[in-house]
């Protein structure tokens, strides 16, 4: 009798945590790309406000303050990419991927959570980042501005931004129950960090009292850094404090997201 022979199994692929997050990184971002709401949101809000950032400055004494256009619109700019391609967009891509069930059926696979949220970020945070280096150069040209002084503490700022909106994003999620109301729940922290953290009126021309509550704002150390990359007029003692309050605002969004984050539709 001749044995019977058995052909082996193909054994199992091995993924990687990168692996993982990559390829859901890309479905996320055919999915975002689909959503032509979003994408309207992403690419093109931030570039029409720093234009009215620069009318907005011809009203200003920037002197006084030791700025110029240049130097109070390239900051804005980087924060309102930040705000409106990362921050917003996620926001809502997380509560509508959470009431689709998708989230719920990611977690049933080899995806942890920390992967799953890094993953959907990620999309987003890449599509920021590279609009903040667009919006840099083509603020140089434009306006004229020198090369960075501190280019260090650009990109310090820059990098804890995206960091600190996609958290933040995330926490937002956790407590916006459906995909319109994900439209509203993102706009209190907008238009408090647009009005107050030097986007469109520099801190140093608001009282002082008025400037001390504005630096605790989650955008404003961003908005500092950035700026101080360029001026190169910031102190370590300046830096490090603007350092400290967004790793702050980093850890308490981090924390309120592994305490409240919703995985399933909120009913």
């Amino acid at each position: 009798m001749s044995a019977t022979r058995t052909t082996p199994r193909p054994a199992p692929a091995v993924t990687t945590p990168l692996s993982r997050m990559t390829a859901l990184a890309r479905a996320e971002m055919t999915l975002l790309g689909r959503t032509k709401g979003a994408l309207v949101a992403a690419l093109f809000a931030p570039l029409v406000l720093p234009v009215s950032t620069s009318q907005v400055s011809k009203e200003m004494d920037l002197a006084e303050a030791g700025l110029s256009t240049g130097t109070l619109v390239l900051p804005a700019s980087v924060g309102f990419s930040l705000l409106f391609a990362v921050y917003s967009v996620l926001v809502g891509a997380l509560v509508v991927r959470r009431e689709e069930l998708v989230l719920k059926r990611l977690r049933t696979g080899e995806l942890r959570d920390v992967e799953i949220l890094a993953g959907s970020a990620l999309p987003a945070v890449l599509i920021g980042l590279v609009q903040c280096l667009v919006l840099a150069v083509a603020c140089s040209a434009l306006l004229d501005l020198s090369a960075p002084s501190a280019l260090h503490l650009a990109v310090v700022g820059l990098l804890l931004g995206l960091v600190m909106c996609a958290a933040l994003a995330a926490a937002t999620a956790s407590f916006t129950k459906t995909g319109e109301s994900a439209q509203v729940t993102p706009m209190p922290l907008m238009v408090i960090s647009m009005m107050g953290s030097g986007m469109f009126f520099p801190l140093e021309l608001l009282p002082d009292r008025v400037a001390s509550v504005c630096e605790l704002l989650p955008l404003t150390p961003v908005v500092t850094l950035v700026r101080g990359g360029w001026t190169g007029d910031l102190s370590v003692s300046e830096a490090l404090g603007a350092v400290a309050t967004a790793v702050v605002w980093i850890v308490i969004a981090v924390f309120a997201v592994r305490r409240w984050f919703r995985w399933e539709p909120r009913r």
